[in-house]
């Protein structure tokens, strides 16, 4: 309680006094720390590696959309370990752009590694990440933050409708997003991958990115409530300098970490729901055909007609086999409950509101 505490009563006190004494010169001082604590309203995250080129053409653009907007902004560079000078021009760059924060790995980490650091140090009320290619455009900014806002969106992700990038990695993405389409149920999304999104805060503060999961960050963020999800047609611009660090093996990573996010967020709470199920199928299976065999001897010995001993046919052992692997899987099930009881996110929620 205020009252229970004699620095806030006096404190208390002499605002009032003060009011009555001169009401507008407190309202001025009142409008003042509005506007010198409203929170920030879009803090960009932009991983990169080996982009030195683009990078002072990128932040000069960023700087020209958003100023002539009037928004508050923060620029999160996070520098994965470049190769080349890409560190040494944020440097040079923060001093001309007082709203870059720049990060840097000691090695190459990742795309999921760098937009995850990169989230936790975001303090707008809207995220947005885009690439630092200049394949993406700054000008697409506003309308993302708008929708955001005016919608009530929890995500927005881009689609590149019209792309320019060749045919070994236009053809692979259309794969990739028809599948995670299907197995996710957000069916609204064309283009997962687009690295051009738009988040509410508290969005990228409720999940955790990582290995490749920023291929699937939408699919992250419905597991964790967040379920209004919207897309915008963006435009995708050809590549201006360097080369794309696409390649066959993030495509097949991709598909793994998507059975992984499937896996882990449906059963990690709950692993014996998945073992046991297997379990119980395998053992089951393996009983009915041993179950059979017996019968089917029995029965031949009943008629005087000529038999084979349960251990010659083939198909005891794939029953013995069955039985062995529904206990391991079992047993697989137990172990992992142990463990998720043990863990410290066991009872982590993602709330959304009280009252």
């Amino acid at each position: 309680m205020l009252s229970s505490n004699p620095w806030k009563k006096s404190f208390l006190k002499k605002y009032r006094q003060a009011y009555h004494r001169n009401p507008g010169f407190i309202n001025i001082l009142m409008k003042f720390a509005r506007l010198f604590f409203t929170p920030m309203d879009i803090s960009l995250v932009i991983p990169l590696y080996n982009e030195a080129e683009s990078l002072p053409e990128l932040c000069a653009w960023i700087k020209r959309v958003l100023d002539a907007q009037g928004y508050s902004y923060e620029i999160i560079l996070v520098d994965d370990g470049s190769k080349d000078n890409s560190w040494a021009v944020i440097q040079s760059l923060k001093n001309d752009y007082p709203q870059i924060l720049g990060i840097r790995f000691r090695r190459n980490y990742g795309k999921s590694a760098a937009l995850n650091v990169g989230f936790e140090a975001a303090q707008g009320d809207v995220v947005i990440t885009m690439d630092a290619d200049l394949q993406d455009s700054p000008d697409e900014i506003p309308v993302l933050f708008q929708r955001i806002k005016e919608e009530n969106l929890d995500l927005i992700s881009g689609w590149k409708k019209k792309r320019y990038d060749p045919l070994t990695k236009t053809i692979p993405t259309k794969l990739f997003n028809a599948v995670t389409r299907k197995m996710s149920g957000i069916h609204n999304l064309h283009d997962f991958n687009c690295g051009l999104k738009a988040y509410k805060n508290e969005v990228v503060k409720s999940i955790e990115v990582y290995g490749e999961m920023h291929r699937y960050i939408p699919v992250l963020a419905k597991w964790a409530g967040f379920t209004q999800i919207a897309e915008q047609v963006v435009e995708h611009r050809a590549r201006k300098y360097g080369t794309t660090k696409f390649g066959f093996s993030r495509f097949v990573n991709g598909f793994l970490d998507l059975l992984s996010i499937f896996f882990v967020g449906k059963f990690a709470k709950r692993p014996m729901h998945f073992f046991g199920t297997m379990g119980m199928l395998s053992f089951l299976g393996g009983l009915a055909i041993t179950i059979w065999l017996i019968v089917d001897k029995l029965t031949d010995i009943s008629k005087g007609l000529a038999y084979r001993n349960v251990t010659d046919q083939p198909l005891f052992y794939i029953a013995l086999v069955a039985i062995i692997v529904g206990f391991q899987l079992f047993l697989t099930g137990f172990i992992a409950e142990l463990v998720s009881r043990n863990a410290p996110e066991r009872n982590h929620y993602h709330i959304g509101d009280k009252v």
